[in-house]
């Protein structure tokens, strides 16, 4: 028996899921996936029977059902019917190579577009019927920066980030609006990058704020396009959704008219 022909087989046929299952995922970590093993195999090996019994249904209804006594010889490989299972095999080569083709460029492509319509319908917004099967467990921090778990009408217009960092032996408060985010290879927050950034060393701050006239003597803007924080120098990090009305519409949560920003949550 030839054992490496089988092996290959199957690596073959179960590829599929795991590709699958990779490009569905939402996850933050680059490098490797801590996901446990057992549920990486089941959750593979489920899409890629899914997968296959699609295909075989298609295969059968245009004509072209599975040959089971040769996909057995191949997995098997009797020395005494080697010859006639490789000569069926050459005699379908193109029809399995059309097969796994399409099967792999599907498995590429359809999860891709899944994962974009469950983002796109919100389906994984916490608190919905289906978020427990669509939600991507394995992003805290992409729900947590972007405000994706905000009804599609309650979605902040901009998130505003403040941070204290140790700067040179001073805690230094920075405030800005949130206009990107990276990953580090674990998927642990490495850095945000904010525009409109604002500063003030925490000696300066005061108890009660006395008004925007207040704020600006206190704080100090940082001339630049783009500011970088590294999250791992920072010693606090506070996350604000802010949104954004007219002037003289009605504050949504009772504060003094008219403010331009009045934060969602």
């Amino acid at each position: 028996m030839n054992i490496a022909l089988p092996t290959i087989l199957v690596f073959l046929i179960v590829l599929p899921g795991f590709l699958f299952r990779s490009r569905l995922k939402r996850a933050e970590q680059t490098s490797l996936d801590y996901s446990p093993f057992g549920r990486v195999v089941t959750g593979a090996f489920l899409w890629a029977v899914a997968l296959h019994c699609a295909w075989l249904g298609i295969a059968a209804a245009i004509g072209s059902p599975l040959q089971s006594d040769v996909l057995l010889r191949l997995m098997w490989l009797p020395s005494n019917q080697s010859d006639a299972t490789v000569a069926a095999v050459q005699a379908s080569a193109p029809r399995i190579l059309v097969y796994f083709a399409s099967l792999y460029l599907v498995a590429f492509v359809v999860p891709t577009g899944l994962r974009w319509g469950i983002s796109r319908w919100r389906l994984d917004r916490q608190g919905t019927r289906f978020s427990a099967v669509f939600r991507f467990h394995d992003a805290p921090w992409y729900y947590l920066l972007t405000g994706a778990d905000f009804e599609k009408d309650a979605q902040p217009d901009y998130i505003q980030i403040a941070a204290i960092v140790d700067a040179a032996g001073t805690p230094t408060l920075y405030v800005g609006v949130l206009t990107k985010f990276f990953f580090d290879p674990t998927g642990q927050l490495d850095r945000v990058v904010l525009t409109n950034v604002q500063r003030r060393e925490l000696a300066s701050d005061r108890s009660i704020d006395h008004g925007a006239a207040d704020r600006e003597r206190r704080f100090y803007e940082i001339v630049g396009d783009y500011f970088v924080i590294r999250y791992a120098e920072a010693i606090t990090f506070n996350v604000q959704y802010v949104k954004l009305r007219r002037r003289g519409e009605a504050a949504a949560i009772g504060d003094p008219a008219p403010p331009v920003a009045v934060i969602a949550a």
